[in-house]
């Protein structure tokens, strides 16, 4: 073999690979490009826009349904700032022991402009101030 033959091999094997690196990159970032909102902030994209996404905010007192014996919860998701921007959320899986009414939340999911919920796949519930504030406790007996 001769070395003008091997050359043109090593640049057909980098041409490759480098064609390979780029689909991944470009797939990968495409794929997992989720946007984070808050409640107001998708409320405000055009429908198109907010196809996939992950939001927070606080679990409504009212409108919780948990269908007994079931998997999943539906409740309503209010914006922290703005207790009138509200989303319905469908979600079926198991709940967190840590979820109740007035809790933080965060779901990802997408919305589905048909049925007016977002249908989410996952949920989050956010560590209540009360485990903080007795590790600050803690924390300063033992100093």
């Amino acid at each position: 073999m001769s070395k003008k033959s091997n050359k043109a091999v090593y640049l057909v094997a980098m041409l490759l690979f480098l064609g390979g690196l780029g689909y991944l990159i470009v797939s990968g970032l495409s794929e997992d490009s989720t946007y984070f909102l808050n409640v107001s902030e998708a409320l405000a994209m055009e429908e198109g826009q907010f196809d996939k996404a992950r939001l927070f905010g606080k679990v409504s007192p009212q409108h919780l349904e948990r269908t007994p014996g079931a998997l999943g919860v539906d409740f309503d998701l209010v914006d922290k700032m703005n207790g009138a921007n509200v989303i319905r959320v469908s979600y079926k899986g198991a709940v967190p022991d840590t979820f109740k009414e007035n809790v933080e939340v965060i779901v990802e999911g997408r919305y589905d402009p048909a049925r007016n919920v977002f249908r989410a796949k996952s949920l989050v519930t956010k560590c209540p101030s009360k485990y903080r504030e007795k590790s600050d406790e803690m924390e300063k007996q033992k100093a």
